[in-house]
């Protein structure tokens, strides 16, 4: 797997107007996510949004974080998650394939798939272009 800051490009067949990106194998990673290419700034331009599809693997964890001033989307495609969150990460939400879940801004939560076999898939929408530039992680003893 590819480090996050790959050249995204190469996925790119650009023409006037349209981008795309073909299917594809996951081919980078973050905090315990693996990622396809997606589309963000750094591959076709936008300057508002970022999309993408996400893989947890089984009994993986997206650990504590915090998106900076961006709102994020969910839709779950495959298994079943579970996502602590709210200060000191108190609070829990489990979700599963064929739902949405929004996060807002601000709001600290950590990522479990809840399956040791089988993987998490969700394709992720971001109203920042930068992907993962405006995330900073997050200590769950905080109160914050």
């Amino acid at each position: 797997m590819q480090p996050a800051d790959e050249d995204l490009t190469k996925y790119v067949e650009k023409g006037d107007g349209i981008h795309v990106i073909r299917g594809s194998a996951n081919c980078r990673g973050w905090n315990g996510i693996q990622y396809k290419a997606g589309m963000s700034a750094k591959n076709v331009g936008s300057t508002k949004l970022s999309m993408n599809v996400a893989t947890i693997p089984p009994g993986g964890v997206a650990y504590a974080h915090i998106h900076v001033d961006f709102e994020l989307m969910l839709y779950i495609l495959q298994g079943r998650v579970r996502h602590e969150y709210g200060p000191g990460l108190k609070k829990v939400v489990e979700n599963e394939a064929g739902d949405f879940v929004y996060i807002e801004p601000g709001v600290p939560h950590e990522v479990f798939n809840m399956s040791d076999t089988e993987p998490v898939v969700a394709v992720v929408a971001r109203s920042d272009a930068d992907e993962w530039q405006n995330i900073i992680p997050y200590d769950r003893n905080s109160e914050r």
